[in-house]
């Protein structure tokens, strides 16, 4: 390890522990994050500005910009107050069997829509329903979170780690299902047991509901019309026309602009509603990420652990699977999957169904075990900030070092059976 390479660590560890102890916001300390990064870079030219520039994925700042803009358009109409009013009528006031409903819905949505799009549109439903029941709002967002990253783990389109693991090793959509689905339906059983274990005592109490007709909650049918429209055409050009080469951030823009045109609200009245820290907050970030790998030191140090170990297929697959999601806690589960794809597919003991599938439940897995693993953890806490709750870097890591290290085990033991590595 020279020097450079220590300096870019440090100014990682930095950032953490800024957005950590909440010295300073944590918009401001990725962006001091991404400032020293780039000041070292260019000094010991590690990158150039041209280089810099991709540090940052434009695409998902503009998948971000355009669902806030639809869900805040939706959110105006009482679109989500009105699904909220349903959902606590359906549960008939139990927190328990709302709790699990929101965990389900939570991890199927992010299996058809991208993990940020799944998190805006959860997040605003929650909030909605945590304020009608005047329920801790934490519990729930926070599970919501960890179901939304472990949703979509068994499909090639379930996350953007998973294109880059499926592309580099040839699996096609059928195969990662067959890989990885009974895996998946386990672990969301797991994960929702041990969450409704954790948060058990602060769900709230069941309370009697009320008669009330949703209905009345809605002032403008026009635009609550038109908000469905909106989302639907949203989600079905998602599950289209990415297919045919056009990106999800080319559909969320088009539908931002479509529900901009047809609300009638005032442009900058939305545009003051975006939550901007978390943008900021991401973008600083993924700069700082993008300056780590720049050193190599992540590809240096996986390759010298593979080499190793890449002679035996059991030592091989589980030292994938545990370093990989250990790596993705920390680093961007997309700039893991892009160190050690490669690295799998150059060595002829890796280059296997098992290590392969240990590889895309690894970066998936360890997504959710920070506030600062991945932008969906980012976007829940900064969704609970909005609504005047601030939480911490602690209370969130405990709850996810426990989901992580349970999910990472089962996925041990189900790697080891499905592809008989004992024999």
């Amino acid at each position: 390890m020279d020097e450079v390479q220590i300096i870019f660590i440090l100014i990682y560890v930095l950032t953490i522990l800024l957005s950590a102890t909440k010295i300073i916001p944590m918009s401001v300390a990725a962006l001091v994050g991404a400032l020293l990064t780039a000041w070292f870079g260019l000094l010991y030219e590690v990158f150039t500005y041209d280089t810099a520039i991709g540090f940052i994925n434009v695409q998902l700042i503009l998948l971000l910009l355009g669902v806030m803009i639809v869900v805040e358009v939706a959110e105006r109409s009482g679109l989500f107050r009105f699904g909220a009013l349903y959902a606590v009528k359906l549960s008939n006031g139990n927190p328990s069997l709302l709790f699990v409903s929101i965990c389900v819905i939570a991890a199927a949505v992010s299996v058809f829509l991208s993990d940020p799009t799944a998190m805006l549109l959860i997040a605003a439903a929650m909030a909605t329903i945590t304020k009608l029941l005047r329920y801790d709002p934490v519990p729930y967002f926070i599970s919501a979170m960890i179901m939304i990253n472990l949703g979509g783990t068994s499909t090639l389109i379930g996350s953007v780690s998973n294109m880059v693991i499926g592309l580099q090793a040839g699996i096609g959509f059928t195969s990662f299902i067959e890989y990885l689905a009974v895996c998946e339906i386990a672990l969301w059983g797991i994960t929702i047991f041990a969450l409704y274990m954790i948060f058990r005592k602060r769900l709230g109490v069941k309370k009697e509901l009320p008669k009330y007709n949703p209905w009345e909650s809605v002032e403008n049918k026009t635009l609550f019309y038109r908000s469905i429209l909106i989302l639907v055409l949203l989600v079905v050009l998602f599950l289209t026309l990415e297919g045919l080469g056009i990106g999800a951030e080319a559909v969320a823009l088009g539908c931002a602009i479509l529900a901009l045109a047809i609300s009638g609200s005032d442009p900058a009245e939305i545009f003051k509603k975006l939550d901007w820290e978390t943008i900021f907050f991401i973008s600083g970030f993924m700069f700082v990420v993008g300056g780590l790998e720049s050193t190599q030191i992540l590809g240096d140090l996986s390759a010298q652990l593979f080499q190793t170990v890449g002679q035996s297929p059991l030592g091989a697959t589980l030292t994938t699977l545990w370093v990989s999601g250990l790596a993705s806690s920390f680093v961007s589960n997309i700039a893991i999957a892009l160190t050690f794809s490669p690295i799998i597919g150059g060595i002829a003991g890796l280059n296997s169904p098992a290590v392969w599938s240990a590889l895309v439940l690894g970066t998936n897995l360890g997504g959710a075990t920070t506030p600062l693993s991945g932008a969906v953890t980012m976007m829940g806490v900064g969704a609970l900030k909005r609504e005047g709750i601030s939480l911490s870097f602690a209370e969130f890591t405990k709850v996810g070092v426990i989901t992580s290290l349970l999910q990472l085990g089962f996925a041990s033991l189900y790697v080891v059976v499905r592809f008989n590595l004992w024999v």
